[in-house]
């Protein structure tokens, strides 16, 4: 399993992240805008958002920073909600322990289920506030 830190921004998640591959000397290998996700998923964004960022990330040696602008339509963006822990599995079993694990006594943002981009995808919040993001990138399902 492997862990990284997710970065979400308040409407300027390119900006910052071109800001930090210029600094840290990284490249952006991915940028995803919300408009790119499947139509019927679109319909359902405010149209506000469709031009901002649902998935970036920047690569530096051996680390990968990723991010995202932050959208949520049950909390407004503040400082201290916008990281999260992620964590990416290739072993479905793996994935869905540790999801259900570190939920205990916390909930669930995002339940753990197939994503249009492949694999799985999960978010949640445990006991202590902390937030995770889960991936299963090789789902069986």
């Amino acid at each position: 399993m492997k862990t990284g830190t997710y970065l979400h921004f308040n409407g300027n998640c390119k900006e910052a992240m071109t800001f930090y591959a210029d600094v840290l000397g990284g490249d952006i290998t991915m940028l995803m805008q919300f408009k790119e996700a499947p139509e019927e998923m679109c319909k359902s964004f405010p149209k506000e958002i469709l031009d901002l960022t649902m998935h970036c990330t920047l690569e530096v040696g051996d680390l990968a920073i990723n991010a995202s602008d932050f959208f949520n339509d049950k909390e407004k963006f503040k400082a201290g909600n916008n990281f999260a822990v992620s964590l990416n599995s290739e072993d479905e079993d793996e994935a869905i322990t540790v999801f259900n694990g570190l939920v205990e006594g916390g909930f669930v943002m995002m339940p753990l289920e197939d994503a249009f981009w492949g694999g799985k995808f999960g978010m949640l919040q445990d006991k202590f506030g902390i937030r995770w993001m889960l991936s299963l990138e090789n789902s069986s399902s």
